[in-house]
C-alpha cells in the first residue's frame, strides 16, 4: 500500500527551527520509513509445499518477515522444474539449494551466496529391493529424482565400481514400489518414511545411509545470485534473520508450525497427511542439529564445502574446485 502524505495530514506547532530545508528532511524521513515497508522478495523452495520448509512458512504466518520489513512471497517450483531455473529467470529472489547442487551451478559459471544454512547432517540414503545390500547390487536400476539432489550417490557408485544405472522419476515411490528398480535414492525426512508406509521393511541391510559412511555434506541453505545479493546486502540480511527466526520458533513449536504447514499443503493439493508432514519436520530439525556440536549452528561449514568439493572434482561431477570463499560472503 503506497503512503500518501501532504503538508495538510500533518500539523505540527510552529517553532523558529521550521525552516524549509527541516521539514523536507522530516517529510523525506518518513517516505523512506514507509519504503523500506515495500521491500519485497520472492522466494522459492526447492521442492513443492512441505514440512523441510516450515521455518520460512512460520517466517510468513507468524508476520517475521513483516517485523523485518519485508514483504516475502513464497512460490514453489513444480515436480519436474527445479527451482534455480526461477532464479535464473528472475522469477524469485532467493531459493533452497542443496549444497553439492550450488556447487555444481557456480562451477557451471552461475555465481551465488549463501545467506543461511539450515541443514548441518546428509538425509540421503539408499533404499534396496528385497533386503539385499546396495553396496552387492552391481550394475542395478537405481532410482534418483530428475531435478537433482543425487550427486553424492553418483560419486560413490563410481569410487565403489558399482556402475548403477540411473533411472530418473519426478517423484513419490511408486517406481521402486512396482519392482521397475532394484533400488532408490531416498532422502531420510521424505521418500524413506513414504517406503515405510507402504510395507517396506527397513533394516541396517538393505538401508544405506550416506552420512555414516564418508558422505555428511550439508544439504539445504538459503541462495541468491551474487549479483542481486550485491544490490540487496541488507535485505539479504533480514531475510535470513527472519528465516533463522522462523526455524528456531518452528523447533520450540513443533504442533503449532505443523498446523502452518498443513495450510500450505491443503492450499497446494499436496498428497500426504498430517502423520507424514509430523514425521518430516521431526527429522528434518535433527538435522539441523550439528553432529559435533549439538546445535542448529546455521551456517555452512567449511570443511564440508571442501569434503564435497573434493569428492565431486575426483569422481567429475566438477571441472575445478569450488571453495567456501565462492559461496559466501565476508561479514
Amino acid at each position: 500500500m503506497k503512503t500518501h502524505l501532504s503538508f495538510h495530514s500533518l500539523s505540527l506547532p510552529f517553532t523558529p527551527f521550521h525552516s524549509p530545508i527541516l521539514i523536507f528532511f522530516f517529510y523525506l524521513s518518513l517516505f523512506t520509513s514507509a519504503s523500506a515497508q515495500d521491500e519485497t522478495i520472492v522466494f522459492t523452495p526447492q521442492w513443492t509445499a512441505q514440512a523441510q520448509f516450515a521455518g520460512y512458512y512460520v517466517a510468513e504466518a507468524k508476520g517475521f518477515y513483516r517485523e523485518a520489513g519485508l514483504k516475502v512471497k513464497i512460490e514453489h517450483p513444480s515436480a519436474t522444474q527445479p527451482a534455480m531455473s526461477r532464479l535464473r529467470a528472475g522469477h524469485c529472489q532467493a531459493t533452497t539449494l542443496q549444497l553439492c547442487q550450488a556447487m555444481e551451478i557456480v562451477d557451471g559459471g552461475t555465481q551465488l551466496v549463501n545467506i543461511l544454512q539450515t541443514s548441518m547432517n546428509n538425509a540421503m540414503v539408499i533404499v534396496s529391493a528385497r533386503g539385499k545390500d546396495p553396496l552387492t547390487q552391481k550394475g542395478a536400476k537405481v532410482g534418483i529424482w530428475s531435478v537433482g539432489f543425487g550427486q553424492l550417490a553418483i560419486c560413490m557408485s563410481i569410487k565403489d565400481s558399482l556402475d548403477y544405472q540411473w533411472i530418473r522419476f519426478a517423484q513419490n515411490i511408486n517406481l521402486f514400489l512396482s519392482g521397475a528398480l532394484d533400488a532408490t535414492l531416498a532422502m531420510s525426512y521424505n521418500e524413506y518414511y513414504q517406503l515405510v508406509q507402504a510395507g517396506i521393511e527397513m533394516s541396517d541391510k538393505n538401508v544405506y545411509r550416506f552420512c555414516d559412511h564418508g558422505y555428511n555434506v550439508q544439504e539445504d541453505g538459503v541462495y541468491m545470485t551474487r549479483d542481486y545479493y550485491a544490490k540487496h546486502k541488507e535485505l539479504a540480511k533480514k531475510f535470513a534473520q527472519a528465516s533463522r527466526r522462523g526455524w528456531e520458533w518452528a523447533a520450540q513449536h513443533p504442533e503449532e508450525a505443523l498446523d502452518i504447514v498443513m495450510q500450505y499443503v491443503e492450499r497446494d493439493h499436496i498428497a500426504t497427511n498430517r502423520i507424514m508432514q509430523r514425521l518430516m519436520l521431526k527429522e528434518v530439525l535433527r538435522l539441523q542439529v550439528d553432529r559435533e556440536s549439538k546445535k542448529r549452528e546455521f551456517r555452512l561449514r567449511p570443511d564440508m564445502v571442501q569434503l564435497a568439493s573434493r569428492l565431486m572434482v575426483e569422481y567429475g561431477m566438477l571441472s575445478k574446485e569450488v571453495t567456501y570463499s565462492q559461496l559466501t560472503v565476508k561479514n
